[in-house]
């Protein structure tokens, strides 16, 4: 049994597990793109309101993605190569 099956994964079907992989590629791709809203501004009956999201940490989303496509088998589990020039 692998060190990732009995994580924060555990019990997680495929077909869940690909879904959050979706979603937080998906996040991912919004806020490295500038699109996702830090804070919100409306205006109700009886006065103003705000909302205001914490950015999420790009690095953290990108180590559960990789986590989860580990766990799915997505990945070969090697590194690239580096090409050195002298």
């Amino acid at each position: 049994m692998s060190q990732l099956s009995i994580g924060i994964l555990t019990g997680m079907s495929s077909e869940d597990l690909r879904a959050a992989l979706a979603s937080l590629q998906k996040a991912l791709i919004d806020l490295s793109s500038g699109s996702k809203v830090a804070t919100a501004a409306y205006a109700q009956g009886d006065g103003s309101r705000s909302v205001t999201y914490v950015k999420a940490d790009i690095p953290q989303i990108t180590a559960m993605i990789q986590t989860i496509q580990a766990q799915l088998g997505l990945t070969s589990g090697r590194r690239a190569l580096g090409i050195r020039f002298r």
